[in-house]
């Protein structure tokens, strides 16, 4: 059922028209890698892909989520971006950039 909200309310809870996009991002590093290849890899990628374009990276060495580092959605073009930057990187064995969702309430559609 849908709930009569207004725009102001609709803004705080970020719904609606107000709705925010990140995506998840899973990381695999080799067997072989060292603390010091993958703090350099963190280093490159928040200074080339993240920070460049306006994003945040939270959570942890092998998985997080991407999203505006203010209000806002990430851009298709914005994920791409940083898709292409990580099919460069020689350190890493595999990725995975996940779709654009709800950043405030993934999985929950119509709030």
């Amino acid at each position: 059922m849908s709930k009569r909200r207004s725009a102001r309310l609709r803004k705080k809870l970020c719904v609606g028209e107000f709705k925010e996009l990140g995506f998840d991002l899973d990381l695999s590093f080799p067997e072989t890698a060292d603390e010091a290849s993958v703090d350099a890899f963190y280093e490159a990628f928040f200074n080339e892909a993240i920070d460049p374009a306006g994003l945040i990276y939270g959570g942890g060495d092998d998985s997080g989520f991407v999203c505006c580092a203010g209000r806002g959605s990430v851009t298709p073009e914005q994920r791409a971006a940083v898709e292409q930057w990580l099919s460069g990187a020689k350190v890493l064995a595999d990725y995975r950039v996940g779709d654009l969702v709800d950043a405030w309430y993934p999985g929950i559609n119509g709030i």
